[in-house]
């Protein structure tokens, strides 16, 4: 069933919001908890949060567009559902309310007169519980942290708000004084009731916690009568103030990425109410040149050398640095093959109870062994080519790691076809080496090159990667020593190939230079217990130390 989702109101005195940025498009999948959008409010402009799962099926303010708190912002539901009833019945509602919305303002102009209630002293701020998502009836206080007789900041946190959906941290938009708190932390108030009062340090707010903060801030006491739209507009506006007491305008949001960047707000122009300046000026702020000084000769006096004395020396002013510099972001849309390699190892980095192992090898005679068989003509052997041959005939001998796991069974392979790891500009692919164990050290070394030329050509055909019983991934060729990879499902084993590293070693009981490399076998412990996992590793080591075994 769809889900309508309207402008929320994000801050306490919001009355309509602007959507800044749209951070889905309709067709999009959405999962509770991702940001919809940014929305500009009177005070800043802040990320919405869905708190429904389904696809984004319509939206009804485009980017740029501001309406009204409570108007159709968007509608969440399943994918080709016909919501052109809630479309149509939502525009129908916004006609009729039309009248009510302006019988509401009349008698808000009656009932907000200093006559019918309570007056507001100067500079004090009254803050009701905010609604904080589309839904909110009421909120619970989840915690204070700011208390009575704080002092307090615009951009400060006062309080966690625990909402029907989440708990969320609600910010200051005023300097002062906590001078009030009307919700203690563990207890809940309708949207709109009072919370707290914020004003100058010692200012008398019986009267209004009297009359329930019922009073607007269009009410507070002044020595004058001014024009009312005037007062609204400049409460509104959010004041930096700087040490020569000028007012500059601007929202939370454009001070912090101004402090970020090192921007003077005071060279800024705001396109905002006003000239408030908001968070695209920051943004779009482009330094000017500073203005390059023309000198002036200047003829200097003439002075007798007896009376020219050594001026005494002073202290260098010190300059203050200020990073200064453009922070950018790039989002590139995900390839088919990086969405496919996310969500296979995802599934099964969180679905399979997994544990490595790892082993030392002494690899001076397999450097041996490849120097000699690279030295016959036409032919070309790798240390990866003698790892995969020897996983191929430890396989054979420890036929529970040459396994998969389903709910019901454990399949044992008899066959045994070695996935070979081959790094691309997009990705990972793993071609299969098929029957490798009945292949030799020469044929393994040409059915790696050609498949791995192939999928680094975009070449390399489905069935050229299907059908593995175990993985190798190497990447001792760029230096890494160890490292553990994740299980290519639905395979029980992979084995993790490090440098070949040239250290001192014990031989004979003597210390000597030698070359080893480390393995790592990472399992999945539903299939491979830990024994077995040793027992292969050590079936393998005495491969790889001993090549001529693999010759026979």
């Amino acid at each position: 069933m769809a889900t309508v989702i309207n402008m929320p109101r994000l801050s306490d005195t919001m009355e309509e919001g602007v959507v800044a940025k749209w951070l889905k498009n309709v067709g999009d999948k959405i999962e509770e908890g991702d940001i919809l959008a940014e929305i500009e409010t009177d005070k800043a402009t802040m990320e919405f949060e869905s708190f429904y799962e389904g696809t984004l099926l319509h939206i009804g303010i485009p980017e740029g567009g501001s309406s009204p708190v409570d108007v159709l912002l968007a509608v969440i539901g399943e994918e080709g559902e016909d919501i052109s009833a809630i479309i149509n019945r939502t525009e129908t509602d916004a006609q009729t309310e039309v009248p009510a919305e302006t019988e509401k303002e009349d008698a808000k102009e009656v009932t907000s007169s200093p006559e019918s209630a309570g007056t507001i002293p100067e500079g004090v701020e009254i803050i009701t519980m905010p609604r904080l998502s589309d839904t909110m009836t009421d909120g619970t206080v989840a915690a204070w942290l700011k208390k009575v007789g704080d002092v307090v900041a615009e951009g400060d946190i006062l309080a966690e708000i625990e909402t029907d959906k989440a708990t969320m941290e609600f910010e200051c938009f005023y300097e002062g004084t906590i001078l009030y708190i009307g919700v203690q932390e563990g207890e809940t108030a309708p949207v709109d009731s009072l919370l707290t009062i914020i004003g100058p340090a010692g200012t008398d707010v019986t009267a209004i916690v009297a009359n329930g903060g019922a009073s607007t801030s269009a009410e507070k006491t002044t020595e004058k009568p001014t024009d009312t739209v005037d007062t609204v507009k400049e409460e509104e506006e959010v004041p930096v103030i700087h040490n020569n007491n000028t007012r500059i305008f601007a929202s939370p949001l454009a001070k912090k990425i101004a402090a970020d960047k090192g921007i003077n707000l005071a060279v800024v122009k705001g396109s905002g109410e006003n000239g408030r300046i908001i968070k695209k000026d920051i943004e779009n702020y482009t330094p000017a040149a500073a203005p390059i000084a023309t000198p002036v000769k200047v003829q200097a006096p003439v002075v007798p050398v007896e009376e020219i004395s050594q001026p005494e020396p002073t202290e260098a002013p010190v300059m203050r640095f200020v990073a200064a510099g453009e922070e950018k972001s790039e989002e590139i849309k995900n390839s088919q093959m990086r969405k496919a390699i996310a969500k296979s190892l995802g599934a099964s980095k969180f679905s399979a109870p997994d544990f490595s192992l790892n082993i030392e090898v002494h690899m001076d005679s397999a450097m041996e062994s490849r120097k000699t068989i690279n030295s016959i003509p036409n032919t070309k052997v790798s240390f990866n080519d003698m790892v995969v041959k020897a996983c191929a005939m430890a396989l054979q001998k420890h036929p529970q790691v040459n396994t998969s796991w389903t709910d019901n069974n454990t399949i044992y392979h008899s066959h045994i076809h070695v996935g070979v790891a081959v790094a691309v500009a997009d990705g990972l692919l793993v071609p299969v080496v098929k029957h490798t164990n009945e292949m030799s050290l020469t044929q393994i070394g040409a059915s790696v090159r050609d498949l791995a030329g192939k999928a680094r050509n975009k070449k390399i055909s489905p069935a050229e990667m299907q059908g593995s019983t175990f993985t190798v991934s190497n990447l001792g060729m760029f230096g890494i020593e160890n490292f553990t990879s994740i299980i290519n499902q639905p395979n029980s084993a992979i084995l993790s190939v490090g440098a070949i590293v040239e250290k001192p070693v014990v031989k004979n009981g003597q210390i000597v230079v030698g070359n080893t490399m480390k393995l790592t076998l990472t399992c999945d412990h539903r299939t491979v217990d830990g024994a077995v996992g040793a027992q292969f590793l050590q079936t393998l080591k005495t491969f790889i130390e001993n090549p001529v075994t693999m010759l026979a």
